[in-house]
């Protein structure tokens, strides 16, 4: 902490949740200045794992600037005077902000004040004028708002373009880079008018690198699937412990078993009789466990319950989903309870959510693992951190392609 920071592939994160775009980054070899988010929880979890004097990845926080949780707004209103002292010094400005307003889940509120936080964003990227953006957001950013002609993202890019940079848009879908779900995500990159355009479309390159990056982490030929990324997590024979985040509650002894070559990667820097945390099993109402079991019996794995499904169970969520083990799963949402273990009357724990995110084990989520009510606008627990994560796995790989970019514009310069 507090170090000189690094003239080296540099970047700051804006709304970085738990973590999950910082550390893809970092895995791809960029140097973190600091990071903004505003939840308490999920920069709990970011600052224990990204901040730490002996942690793996590590930010270069800046002295004038608290390690704390904090929102763009403060920022602007408090440290604008620093973020132009910034100017040059900044490869990279990497973020989405909150994604509610534009999802296809959720209303989509064309006046939701969280679709307001870009302006923030642009603001901050004013100031700083880095080399490069990096946006990332739901799929309905980029669809009209019901009423309105053009989407979001349509506005965002002419304001970044009269901010003088040349953008470049696509969705991008998870699994490509091994991650274990489709995840189809808007990634917005843009890149400083004086470096001069691309050369090539910065998202034809990344598909381009796609067979390599995988084959590199062992992760080529097929889909990954959920059965791949967490059947080592299944309960089974296996020995069950109390668990030492919550009275009551129950986890599985991790241990080494047959792994595939998904998990390998997600154990790989994990230290022989280390336990990650966020194993903890849920503990459903008998009554719960009859319905889990029927539905796995009788229902098609892989997609939602249909109407006459949900009617028979008297079900009320509209997307709960029963994994199926042979293919990818579905988008991981900040809900525990829209999806099912394919083989066991169970939601996934909070480390399986994580795995299909393709954090890796030895990243430690922190804070409360649900909430409820109205504590639900001001709190993030850790299966919400995990559904609105980045998945790592895709970050790393958008991070190196950016790294070349970043190279060949200094060559072009040369």
């Amino acid at each position: 902490m507090n170090k000189k920071p690094s003239k080296n592939h540099t970047f700051i994160d804006l709304y970085a949740g738990c973590g999950g775009l910082s550390l893809g980054l970092m895995q791809a070899g960029w140097t973190g200045i600091f990071a903004v988010e505003k939840s308490k929880d999920a920069f709990q979890t970011l600052s224990h794992n990204l901040c730490r004097e002996d942690a793996r990845f590590q930010f270069q926080w800046p002295e004038w600037f608290p390690c704390e949780p904090m929102s763009t707004w403060q920022v602007l209103k408090h440290y604008s005077s620093h973020l132009k002292k910034l100017k040059g010094e900044v490869d990279l400005i990497a973020g989405g902000p909150p994604c509610q307003g534009f999802s296809s889940i959720g209303l989509r509120n064309p006046d939701d004040h969280r679709n307001q936080l870009t302006s923030e964003y642009i603001k901050i990227v004013s100031l700083v004028k880095p080399r490069f953006l990096l946006l990332e957001n739901v799929r309905g950013f980029q669809a009209a708002f019901k009423g309105r002609k053009k989407p979001y993202s349509y506005h965002v890019k002419r304001r970044l373009e009269k901010l003088g940079y040349y953008v470049y848009s696509e969705m991008v879908e998870a699994w490509k880079f091994g991650v274990p779900q489709l995840r189809p995500r808007f990634i917005m990159v843009a890149v400083r008018k004086d470096l001069g355009p691309l050369n090539e479309n910065p998202f034809e390159y990344i598909e381009s690198t796609i067979p390599s990056f995988r084959n590199e982490r062992k992760l080529n030929g097929h889909r990954t699937t959920v059965f791949e990324a967490i059947s080592d997590l299944e309960v089974g024979d296996k020995i069950l412990r109390d668990s030492e985040e919550g009275k009551g509650f129950k986890e599985i002894k991790y241990k080494r078993s047959r792994l595939s070559p998904f998990q390998r990667l997600m154990r790989k820097d994990v230290t022989l009789g280390y336990a990650p945390n966020s194993l903890r099993l849920p503990n459903h109402r008998p009554e719960t466990l009859k319905k889990f079991k029927e539905v796995l019996e009788v229902c098609p794995k892989g997609r939602p319950l249909s109407d006459e499904y949900r009617e028979h169970f008297n079900m009320k969520k509209q997307c709960f989903t029963p994994l199926h083990p042979l293919k990818i799963g579905r988008t991981i949402t900040t809900l525990p309870d829209d999806t099912l273990h394919y083989s066991e009357p169970r939601i996934l724990t909070v480390r399986e959510n994580a795995r299909l995110q393709s954090f890796p084990d030895w990243f430690e989520f922190q804070g409360k693992y649900t909430t409820g009510g109205n504590r639900r606008v001001k709190e993030c627990p850790r299966y919400t951190q995990v559904g609105n994560a980045v998945p790592p796995l895709m970050a790393e790989a958008i991070g190196l392609v950016l790294k070349d970019m970043k190279k060949s514009t200094e060559n072009e310069k040369a």
